[in-house]
């Protein structure tokens, strides 16, 4: 660990207002910024690997230009009966994502990748939140979408509000990942890199 490395900037490579929130949490400052990733799949790319390598490639599209830097990159997607499901972006969408997930056991995949180029650090984790999902109807659906608007989230729900009325279950190793930033992997990538935390 190189010295003084806690002292190093630390950048979350996101303009999500739910992973900013997330990481506050830990108490070290940091700067956000968009990493302006192309997030299009690469043809016949499972989920895993397409998450774990947006994660990566939204971390390094920052860390090339702050080598001195610490940086988090993330991303997460959704997989259901009908494959991949990212963020709906409208309404229509967010319908159809939540009428397929009725009834279903739903993988949120989320990647996270800290990277130092300066210091060669690059930890990544894939954290998966298994989620059932119990049968909607079209008139909770859309209550649903009208009070919570999560046209900006995977899988059109948020755990952190009402979208938790949704479900039947949930099982996950880290409690913070689904909501989009896995904390018990970001917390030990800063410990590697020489933060304190908490």
């Amino acid at each position: 660990m190189p010295p003084q490395s806690h002292k190093r900037k630390l950048i979350l490579a996101s303009s999500s207002p739910y992973r900013k929130l997330l990481l506050e949490r830990l108490g070290i400052p940091f700067l956000t910024a968009s990493p302006n990733t192309d997030e299009t799949p690469l043809e016949g790319e499972p989920a895993e690997r397409l998450v774990t390598r947006l994660a990566r490639a939204k971390a390094s599209a920052l860390a090339a230009g702050e080598p001195a830097s610490v940086v988090i990159g993330s991303d997460q997607l959704a997989v259901g009966p009908k494959g991949i499901a990212g963020k709906p972006g409208t309404q229509a969408n967010a319908i159809a994502q939540l009428q397929a997930f009725s009834g279903h056991t739903v993988r949120f995949l989320t990647a996270v990748c800290v990277m130092c180029h300066e210091s060669g650090l690059r930890h990544e984790d894939t954290v998966m939140t298994e989620v059932l999902f119990r049968r909607l109807s079209e008139a909770e659906i859309r209550r649903y979408i009208d009070l919570d608007k999560p046209l900006d989230c995977a899988g059109s729900f948020k755990s952190e509000s009402a979208g938790t009325s949704l479900l039947q279950s949930m099982i996950s190793n880290d409690p913070t990942a689904i909501v989009g930033l896995p904390l018990i992997t970001v917390s030990e990538g800063l410990r590697m890199a020489g933060f304190r935390v908490p």
